[in-house]
């Protein structure tokens, strides 16, 4: 039987456009709100056409020695340049790209999944400690 755990691919963000990169600090203040900027295609551009686009990118949070994971955000994109005059006619494209914030007073990881319309469910992941 498969799981939702097949499903996901990963790979080094530097040679894949559809893997979230996560840019957030290495250390953060215990209790202090700090940001993290989620982007696709930071070093290979994704084309973010209307056949070809992320659709969304979801980022939890694992606190250290817990079981289940805090949804911290949900980016979502829309606009990919369709219109009513047909794909790819629109000036308006958006870009797979955003930032939140949160703050913890526990260590843990950050995982950030993405959704693109061809390829499918992609993730990445990054430890955060707290001091």
């Amino acid at each position: 039987m498969k799981s939702v755990k097949d499903l996901f691919q990963s790979a080094d963000w530097k040679k894949e456009k559809h893997v979230p990169v996560i840019d957030a600090p290495d250390k953060v203040k215990k209790g202090d709100f700090f940001n993290i900027n989620i982007e696709t295609g930071k070093e290979i551009p994704h084309p973010n056409t209307t056949e070809h686009h992320i659709c969304w990118i979801d980022i939890y949070f694992l606190p250290e020695n817990e079981t289940f994971p805090h949804q911290i955000g949900k980016l979502q994109f829309g606009s990919h340049g369709e219109s009513s005059q047909g794909p790819n006619t629109s000036t308006v494209y958006t870009h797979p790209a955003g930032m939140i914030s949160f703050k913890t007073n526990k260590p843990g990881t950050i995982f950030a999944s993405s959704y693109c319309n061809i390829h499918g469910l992609w993730e990445n992941s990054k430890e955060l400690k707290v001091e």
